[in-house]
């Protein structure tokens, strides 16, 4: 980490999305965290009938071969970013901005107050009835620029994620997308299916965003209490188009511009601490490669291990992080210097 002792350095929490999720993401926290754990089963009783297989599925030592599918992924994703958050900000941090990709933006926009907790549960849930009857499809990660891979875009194969300036994703139908895959490994360029089975941003999934629209209008959207940055319009959000739900509905059939979004949130806060707070180190590696980032003006800390290496390895994992966060590159008491409290200590509930 750069050396930045007596000037404070501000905090920016980001989020991931699909692609990330595995086997019992920090699943070490729970039942030694009691914010995370509070949250967690919050979480598991707002999904009904689903939560019990879902908890199931979160804590399995191996992943079902449905763990990748929209009604596991999504709402795991949902679930553990949003108590990883609630965690932080519960020891006393204040993050001067939040983003996300994709489902990662929905944890964002929560913990920013644009909607609550309950009500994305909700709407994971109905995600997870609608978007499961899409035509089966997937995600392509792609090593190269807009311009290499222009020649397999079109009706079948569409532009899901720019996520670095050499570092794409593509989504389409099963078919149509193993052929990009077979054109663009024949031009040197190297290709790698994303954890995903549904083609998410692109037009493959807009039947069921159109579905998903009475279940947004539903919701009651406010302005946001905290910085929120939006990888669809590529910067800050205003309180109008947070408070817009086809703005929300439609994200998952929308193009994820995360490089940009980056570049602006490291633009805007100099010298600042990203946090990937969230399972695995997929966006910390994409920071990595900012200028921000390689200059050493700015830095990263993922919360967690880059996958599952357990339980004992969560909870070393957040108790450096807390130690880097509570140190003198950050204002005071950002973060409240005890370590994680276990539930039976206190039997705090959200």
């Amino acid at each position: 980490m750069p050396d930045t002792a007596g000037r404070a350095r501000p905090v920016v929490l980001m989020f991931a999305g699909q692609g990330a999720q595995h086997p019992r993401m920090a699943a070490g926290l729970h039942g030694h965290d009691e914010t995370f754990t509070a949250w967690m089963d919050e979480a598991f009783r707002l999904l009904g009938p689903d939560g019990p297989r879902l908890r199931e599925q979160w804590l399995a030592p191996a992943p079902a071969p449905e763990y990748d599918d929209v009604t596991v992924a999504q709402p795991l994703l949902y679930a553990v970013g949003h108590a990883l958050g609630r965690m932080l900000l519960e020891q006393g941090l204040r993050p001067a901005a939040l983003f996300g990709h994709s489902v990662g933006e929905l944890v964002a926009a929560t913990l920013a107050g644009v909607l609550e907790f309950a009500d994305g549960m909700r709407l994971m849930r109905d995600r997870m009835a609608l978007f499961a009857d899409t035509p089966p499809g997937g995600m392509l990660a792609v090593a190269a620029s807009v311009d290499e891979v222009a020649g397999v875009l079109g009706p079948t194969v569409h532009l899901a994620a720019v996520n670095a300036a050499r570092q794409l994703l593509l989504a389409g139908e099963r078919a149509p997308l193993d052929e990009a895959a077979r054109i663009l490994t024949g031009r040197g360029l190297v290709c790698q299916d994303v954890r995903a089975h549904q083609a998410f941003h692109s037009p493959v999934v807009a039947p069921a965003v159109d579905a998903s629209l009475p279940a947004w209008h539903a919701v009651r959207l406010a302005a946001p209490r905290l910085p929120l940055y939006s990888a669809y319009t590529r910067g800050p959000l205003d309180p109008d188009r947070a408070r817009d739900p086809d703005f929300w509905a439609r994200q998952p059939a929308e193009t994820v511009h995360f490089a940009p979004t980056l570049t602006a949130v490291l633009d805007d806060h100099p010298g600042c601490l990203l946090v990937e707070a969230g399972p695995g180190n997929s966006l910390s590696t994409l920071a990595r490669r900012q200028r921000a980032i390689t200059g050493r003006s700015s830095a990263v800390l993922p919360l967690l291990p880059d996958r599952a290496r357990g339980d004992e390895a969560d909870i070393r994992s957040v108790e450096q992080a807390w130690c880097v966060l509570s140190g003198p590159a950050v204002p005071a008491g950002a973060v409240a210097g005890p370590q994680p409290r276990t539930s039976a200590e206190t039997g705090r509930k959200p």
